[in-house]
């Protein structure tokens, strides 16, 4: 190339990057770049933000964050869509708008503040308990599937068939199925106790009531007492366990008495023993039996003052005594001047001075309670059916074969009186109350006439209060509580076939038997002297008893 030439393109290539050269500078000049260095913001500024990398994940995080809520949201919306607005009201309520938070979800829920009025005397954080309490709040809706009788099966329950009246109810609701319930609950209890009535108001009665229970509660002794107005109609009482439910047996019982001091209970039986349970009403825990080789006892009785125990058989002469406090029995094999093959019921004085055995031919025999010695007989005609003293020991009523009732004075051994008792072809049973104001007899058609001693002492065709007829075979058991308020009558031949009179009323209480209990043939009973318990002995070699109400309080 000429040298001209080379000259020439040198030049035109300074002209050319000069000006670049000061519009980089200029440009540099703007970006704040020193004429040595790389730019100063441009170096801060890496400083602050991450590399390039990091703010696109972060921009593409925030990007799906967004979609997703989208998304969600969209969803929500489109399932509300096909809800009913009942629907999406109540899971507002309960679970809240998944837009709203914990706080706003709160106050919407408690609704705005009752405005309550301050009482005086009210603190200031019952006051502020009565501000944040929420008001009450109707439903939201009402299932009319609830509204809808279910009808129930009474027929294939063998609990709910014994409550059916006739055959039509074979099906009854809910409400009519708690009504007939509650029917059976009162029929058992007597009426509906105080505690289940709802709309009884405490009044100051109640007030002193509960005083009373205090000052009772703070003292000991002996607080059981008896009502002078038993009333009739229906008789409040519980059932309890057996007596002798820790001595089990499947022989008859013969006798069950209550002890007269002590909470003890006797029951004797064809099983040749005769036990004694402590009475509590839960367990009746045995003190002891005693038993009797080859004696099935006919009859077992406790003397008046409740130290000995007397036994006779059903084919023996033989008398047993048994002595509680020094633990002897003591047999009484031959009985001067009684001439009786056999020797099995008799009647134990009130006072505790007489014995006094009924015999064959007509004939009853009086001993002495503490020597067992014969001290006279007297004679009636026919068969003596049953005897018992009166309540003072001075006279002794006999019921014969013949329907005739004998009244005998023990002193001078002379007939009193002799009448016939009402409507009776022979009698089966006889008993006079503790008061010395009946004499009930029991016949063999299931009638008992109650009378009044005073006119069987002086009247020879004495009139009775009243006939009671509700068992319709003998009757062969009879046995007045101690306040004479109630009586017993009972048939062993028949099951069930007991009842409790009320006196002086001489109606009989409806809820006694208790419907399905299995009170099978009663053969004997008696009450308690004090604590009110009620107990019978029947076939299956059970001593059922019951605790009445009457005396006092469960």
């Amino acid at each position: 190339m000429p040298p001209d030439r080379r000259s020439r393109m040198r030049l035109d290539r300074r002209a050319r990057a000069r000006p670049a050269r000061k519009t980089q500078m200029k440009l540099d000049r703007r970006a704040g770049v020193g004429p040595g260095g790389p730019a100063r913001r441009s170096a801060l500024s890496s400083q602050r933000k991450p590399p390039a990398p990091r703010r696109a994940a972060a921009a593409a995080m925030a990007v799906a964050a967004e979609e997703e809520r989208r998304l969600r949201q969209r969803n929500r919306l489109t399932l509300e869509e096909d809800k009913p607005a009942v629907e999406r009201c109540l899971e507002e309520l309960v679970f809240g708008d998944v837009e709203e938070d914990e706080d706003a979800l709160l106050r919407r829920l408690q609704g705005p503040r009752v405005q309550v009025r301050e009482d005086s005397g009210d603190s200031e954080v019952e006051n502020e308990a009565k501000d944040d309490f929420p008001p009450q709040k109707k439903p939201v809706w009402l299932d009319e599937e609830d509204e809808d009788e279910e009808m129930i099966d009474m027929m294939n329950n063998r609990f709910r068939k014994g409550m059916m009246k006739n055959a039509t109810e074979s099906k009854l609701s809910k409400d009519e199925l708690q009504k007939r319930l509650k029917e059976e609950f009162q029929h058992a209890m007597g009426g509906v106790p105080a505690w289940a009535e709802t709309n009884r108001r405490k009044t100051s009665s109640d007030d002193e009531s509960e005083e009373d229970e205090d000052d009772l509660l703070q003292r000991t002794g002996n607080f059981l007492s008896t009502s002078a107005t038993l009333p009739k109609g229906i008789l409040k009482m519980k059932n309890c366990q057996h007596a002798n439910a820790e001595r089990p047996t499947t022989a008859r019982v013969s006798s069950v008495q209550f002890h007269p001091c002590a909470q003890v209970v006797m029951v004797a039986g064809l099983d040749n023993a005769v036990s004694l349970f402590q009475v509590d009403g839960k367990t009746n825990p045995k003190i002891q039996s005693i038993y009797f080789e080859k004696f099935p006892i006919f009859k077992a009785c406790f003397s008046a003052n409740g130290e000995e125990v007397l036994a006779t058989s059903t084919h023996s002469k033989v008398l047993y005594v048994y002595d509680m406090l020094a633990g002897k029995l003591i047999p009484v094999h031959q009985v001067r001047g009684l001439k009786e093959k056999i020797v099995r019921s008799f009647e134990v004085s009130p006072d505790g001075s007489f014995l006094l055995i009924n015999g064959v031919a007509g004939y009853l025999h009086l001993l002495s309670m503490k020597t067992k010695e014969l001290i006279g007989s007297m004679k009636i005609n026919g068969r003596i059916a049953a005897s018992t003293f009166s309540s003072d020991s001075k006279k002794v009523y006999a019921s014969s074969g013949d329907g005739e009732v004998y009244v005998w004075d023990v002193n001078s051994r002379k007939c009193l009186n002799r009448f016939v008792d009402e409507g009776s072809l022979y009698g089966l049973s006889i008993a006079t109350s503790r008061n010395g104001q009946y004499v009930a007899c029991g016949s063999n058609c299931g009638v008992v006439n109650i009378y009044s001693q005073d006119s069987c002492l002086q009247e020879t065709n004495p009139r009775p209060i009243k006939a009671i007829m509700n068992l319709v075979t003998g009757v062969t058991s009879l046995t007045f509580n101690p306040t004479t308020e109630i009586l017993a009558i009972a048939s062993e031949k028949m099951k069930e076939a007991v009842r409790l009179v009320h006196l002086p009323s001489c109606t009989v209480f409806s809820n006694f038997p208790v419907k399905k209990k299995n009170i099978s043939l009663v053969h004997t009973m008696d009450f308690s002297p004090r604590s009110g318990y009620f107990a019978l002995g029947n076939e299956k070699g059970k001593a059922l008893m019951y605790r009445l109400h009457h005396y006092s309080d469960f």
